[in-house]
């Protein structure tokens, strides 16, 4: 999971660093200039999203499983208020980006969230971040 800070833009990608051998590597390079990829980028993502749609059932079966919400989730601080009012702890899961909003106050965090677990990335302050440490979980 990767912690984004809050004066930053909301992310739409991240970079990912591969190491790939020297021989797969030339391949890869024949294959760009001979033309069928723009540059090795353009290989790795379209390879990505080859693999995921070719896994994207158990994708799928694995969301619901662990109840996941896939995408942009924000949490609000209104949202987090009604939680407690009802006496409730939210266990968060997103697949993507979760957003706890700048006016949540850090003691409301910790009072509505129980557990908090995302892949991807999460944006929230950083006395946010730091009530929510010990209910954080990464991978």
């Amino acid at each position: 999971m990767k912690l984004v800070s809050p004066e930053k833009k909301l992310p739409d990608s991240d970079k990912v660093t591969v190491n790939v051998g020297l021989v797969d590597l030339a391949q890869v390079d024949l294959l760009v200039e001979e033309g069928f990829y723009s540059n090795r980028t353009d290989l790795v993502r379209t390879a990505i999203r080859n693999l995921l749609q070719q896994h994207a059932d158990v994708i799928r079966q694995t969301v619901v499983r662990k109840r996941y919400v896939m995408g942009l989730y924000r949490y609000t601080r209104r949202e987090l208020e009604q939680v407690v009012a009802n006496g409730q702890q939210l266990e968060i899961h997103v697949l993507g980006l979760a957003v706890i909003e700048d006016d949540v106050p850090a003691s409301l965090a910790r009072e509505a969230i129980a557990s908090l677990r995302v892949l991807g990335a999460f944006l929230a302050s950083p006395a946010v971040r730091e009530a929510l440490a010990d209910r954080l979980q990464s991978s």
